[in-house]
């Protein structure tokens, strides 16, 4: 397939992507309760980060590479916090303490990052064989808009019961788990054998849930654009900051109660696109929908869930009196 990026370009945003990931493990070294000012840094440290690199793609490819990379950022960014939401859930369920949450999910955004590139891999092949791989993945980003709209409809989502989770149970078959938490260590030695910690169960429960999003986030973003360079890259710096942004949207997270409703409005967008894409390549006089369109769209659909969400939270209180 067709991308901007050469060899040397693939090779240099990996090696950025492990150094900047290897800062990220030096600085949850030491277990240690995140603050507010630590967490707002980072965080807008990683949100500027990709607006510098699409400012160099406007500069070094055009407008046009530029701007699908800015959309689908924000389609993944918006994505991603859903991705925090049930990370939120995860680490409650599991009585994670504070001091180590940052690096519980500093593994979870590992994990979704090797997930994410064996789906991107995917995809790539899937669209190289041929134009039907645009209808596969619409479908795709159908059923998963359904999927999740029931939910929001049905009402906000309970706390996961971890464990029932087959991932989890089978790890407790397999070795022995100790009743409490050890600093950052998911294996120890106790009573002469080899036990896993909590941590370890955790890790693997946010690890199955990354199995999930990647299914959702890639077709979403291969709407946008067909360069696998640039799929890659707009998954790489939502899921960056994620680790930093949950800190500063801990509390806000719960209050996003209609984020889902426009989840799923965007991926059905997005599905509708890449429907349109597929029909347009077997009958020519099908429209498309331009990607200026499609940020538009995404955009104001974020704006409109974010204030209806906020318009609810102040009734409720009211409600209550």
């Amino acid at each position: 397939m067709h991308s901007v990026a050469s060899p040397a370009l693939w090779f240099i945003s990996i090696a950025v992507l492990l150094g900047l990931l290897v800062v990220d493990f030096l600085v949850t070294r030491r277990p240690h309760e995140v603050s507010i000012k630590e967490a707002a840094g980072w965080s807008i440290f990683y949100l500027a980060l990709p607006f510098v690199f699409g400012l160099w793609l406007w500069y070094e490819f055009g407008s046009g590479q530029s701007l699908e990379f800015i959309t689908g950022f924000v389609v993944e960014k918006s994505l991603s916090v859903d991705n925090l939401f049930v990370f939120m859930l995860l680490l409650a369920a599991f009585s994670v303490p504070n001091e180590i949450q940052q690096r519980v999910l500093l593994y979870g955004i590992v994990g979704a990052l090797v997930l994410r590139g064996i789906f991107i891999a995917a995809g790539a092949a899937m669209l190289s064989a041929g134009t039907w791989a645009f209808l596969v993945f619409g479908l795709v980003l159908f059923a998963s808009a359904v999927k999740i709209l029931h939910a929001a409809l049905a009402g906000e989502p309970e706390a996961k019961d971890t464990s029932k989770m087959r991932s989890v149970r089978l790890l407790r078959r397999l070795m022995p788990v100790t009743d409490d938490y050890r600093g950052t260590k998911m294996l120890v030695r106790e009573n002469g054998r080899r036990a896993l910690t909590p941590l370890a169960i955790v890790v693997v429960a946010i690890f199955a849930t990354d199995v999930v999003f990647a299914i959702d986030s890639v077709p979403a973003v291969y709407g946008i654009t067909e360069d696998p360079y640039l799929v890659f890259t707009t998954n790489a710096f939502a899921l960056l900051g994620l680790r930093a942004l949950y800190f500063v949207l801990h509390s806000a997270l719960a209050k996003l109660v209609h984020l889902n409703h426009g989840l799923a409005l965007i991926l059905a967008f997005i599905g509708v696109k890449l429907v349109l894409h597929w029909a347009h390549d077997v009958w020519p006089s099908v429209p498309t929908i331009p990607t200026p369109v499609s940020l538009a769209v995404i955009v104001g659909t974020l704006g409109v869930v974010t204030l209806t969400s906020l318009r609810a939270n102040r009734r409720e209180p009211a409600s209550l009196d």
